[in-house]
């Protein structure tokens, strides 16, 4: 399942070279890269899990990568 590297679709422009949000498609499931959440907003989540986080990633990341994906584009460099 994790064994293709992921493939970036888009990411916060404001970011820079490196950083994030970011979000990824690998394996047919979208993976997201941003800052966490605090200790106090996770708590305020339903059912997370152990092992389970949660990232903030802004809307038009997120509007971004679907675009990307529903066109068969990416980031990959």
């Amino acid at each position: 399942r994790y064994d293709v590297k992921p493939i970036m679709l888009a990411k916060d422009g404001n970011s820079g070279d490196d950083g994030c949000p970011s979000v990824y498609i690998e394996g047919g499931e979208f993976v997201v890269q941003g800052p966490e959440v605090s200790a106090a907003e996770l708590a305020h989540l339903a059912n997370v899990l152990p092992g389970e986080t949660a990232v903030r990633i802004s809307i038009d990341v997120v509007r971004e990568a679907l675009a990307r994906y529903d066109a068969g584009l990416s980031l990959a460099r």
